[in-house]
């Protein structure tokens, strides 16, 4: 079993600069891909950002491309999103997930495993 854990979210002004974190622990070495993904209140889960395993390969949603960076280190087994010029849109509880295999998808389907979240709240 894998868990994922997040943290680093807050309440920030528009405008402003946040950077989540998900620690991974348990049989890591199973870990490929990571992502994340979030949900709005009263909205369906969307896409993030992924990256995989090797770190060469990321994707990003159109509503966050330029202004989001995914990164990981292996070695910490620990995966980032630092967040800048965010919006009131991007208000959402943030989930770290992650699949076995190595390769990228932007389908939360596919990611078996998934952390508690974390709430990001953006004020105008």
């Amino acid at each position: 079993q894998v868990q994922l854990v997040e943290s680093g979210g807050g309440l920030v002004q528009a405008g402003g600069s946040l950077r989540l974190s998900c620690v991974a622990s348990g049989l890591t070495f199973n870990i490929g891909t990571m992502g994340w993904f979030r949900q709005a209140p009263g909205k369906e889960r969307e896409f993030v950002t992924s990256i995989t395993r090797s770190g060469r390969n990321t994707d990003y949603g159109d509503s966050v491309k330029g202004r989001f960076t995914i990164s990981r280190d292996n070695a910490e087994i620990t995966m980032f999103l630092q967040m800048n010029s965010l919006k009131p849109e991007d208000t959402a509880v943030y989930y770290c997930a992650a699949r076995a295999l190595r390769t990228a998808s932007t389908a939360g389907l596919v990611y078996r495993w998934w952390g508690q979240g974390t709430q990001v709240t953006v004020s105008e």
